[in-house]
């Protein structure tokens, strides 16, 4: 997949270049808004790339921190959930890359993401949501799903996307809402200068742009993304061996009604399904940067064995279009077949809800101390007794 790595990094460098002729772009706008005098427009393109330079260098130092704090991603330890912290290890050792680090979204929504620069610095998140409804197989896809973007160094060019999608986005906010703010007195003081109905179109221009910058930066960010779900998936299929895994996995999480409280319109093509997904919304919409789940699902499920060629051949025959498999990487003939999957009975919706709220409670800081009558007691964190009494058989335990 060498072949795809290099054109996430060329997507990574035009993604910095095209972002910073449509803040440039938008800058010099706003400015001659201000001011009819031409040096105003180039003093705004100056303090637009200003923004832009600042938010390059913090998005390629920082910028995977920013997506975890916003996401209130919680990094936790093996005791947590140790099954999690597995097979995170299992993929990681199937890819040949370092093991992320690994955080928990205390969120009872279904989702996950990856983020950071490289492989060296990456970093997986999968909400409680997630981790209370998978099985081990449907677990193991997702995060196959995760790793191959990390593989494939598609963490890098979401990170830039992000941060430069926000940027965007914000200087249009806070423009327009200083334009509405300050509208009636420059519909007056405009009228009583020379030239104010020229200052008025520019004004018009430059709001039209701040509505219009924002919408071209996200379609930008949309063009590679769905390509980039499907390498992922195909990924996933690979590392996994088991296709169905993570097809169980993107049913159960398409079939979730919570919405994930965390999201929004920056952080949301992250994750591995969109999470602003509207009920009704069909999953097929342009602007959307997923491809519709559904189809994901029939891809994996038509698959006649775990390798790339396999996936190819499937999307081919699901979508009718050309393969988004690279070339190099269908040159590799090697079978891959699929495993048998577990037979682990599914969760009732009751422990399902009960295995989220344990979990959310872990994260939170909870600690569980287990009676010698084999009742559960979650102790808060802010709990200042050395020790406490079991309700049920009166049995006095020390708190560690």
């Amino acid at each position: 997949m060498w072949e795809q790595i290099r054109a996430n990094k060329r997507n990574s460098i035009l993604l910095l270049m095209l972002m910073a002729a449509v803040l440039g772009l938008l800058g010099w706008i706003i400015g001659m808004s201000v001011s009819p005098d031409p040096r105003a427009g180039y003093f705004g393109v100056g303090v637009a790339l200003i923004i832009w330079f600042i938010l390059a260098v913090v998005s390629f130092a920082g910028g995977d921190a920013i997506f975890l704090a916003a996401s209130k991603a919680v990094p936790v330890t093996k005791e947590v959930h140790p099954q999690l912290f597995d097979v995170v290890e299992e993929m990681a050792i199937a890819a040949q890359l370092p093991v992320p680090k690994v955080y928990i979204i205390n969120d009872p929504a279904p989702n996950a993401f990856a983020t950071g620069r490289n492989p060296q610095s990456a970093s997986l998140a999968v909400t409680a949501g997630l981790l209370g409804r998978l099985n081990r197989d449907e677990l193991q896809g997702v995060v196959g799903h995760e790793m191959s973007h990390i593989l494939n160094r598609d963490i890098l060019f979401v990170t830039i996307a992000g941060v430069m999608l926000g940027t965007i986005t914000l200087l249009s906010e806070v423009f327009l809402r200083g334009m509405f703010y300050s509208s009636m007195g420059r519909r007056y003081s405009s009228r009583d200068r020379g030239g104010g109905q020229a200052q008025a179109i520019m004004l018009l221009i430059a709001i039209l742009a701040a509505i219009l910058a924002p919408i071209m930066a996200t379609l930008l960010y949309f063009a590679i993304s769905r390509k980039r779900e499907y390498l992922a998936d195909a990924g996933s299929a690979r590392l996994t061996r088991y296709p169905e895994g993570l097809a169980n996995a993107l049913e159960k999480i398409s079939q979730n009604t919570t919405q994930l409280s965390v999201a929004n319109k920056v952080t949301a093509p992250m994750y591995i399904v969109n999470p602003l997904q509207k009920e009704g919304m069909k999953l097929s919409d342009l602007t959307s940067t997923h491809p519709p789940i559904s189809e994901r699902i029939k891809i994996l499920r038509g698959m006649a064995g775990a390798s790339f060629a396999d996936y190819s051949d499937a999307f081919s025959k699901t979508t009718k279009h050309a393969t988004v498999i690279p070339s190099s990487a269908l040159q590799d003939d090697t079978a891959v077949q699929i495993r048998t999957g577990s037979t682990q009975p599914a969760e009732s919706a009751k422990n399902q809800a009960r295995n989220i709220g344990n979990i959310m409670q872990q994260v939170a800081g909870f600690s569980i101390l287990t009676c010698a009558c084999g009742l559960k007691m979650k102790i808060p964190p802010n709990f200042k007794a050395s020790q406490v009494k079991c309700p049920r058989c009166g049995t006095v335990q020390p708190i560690s």
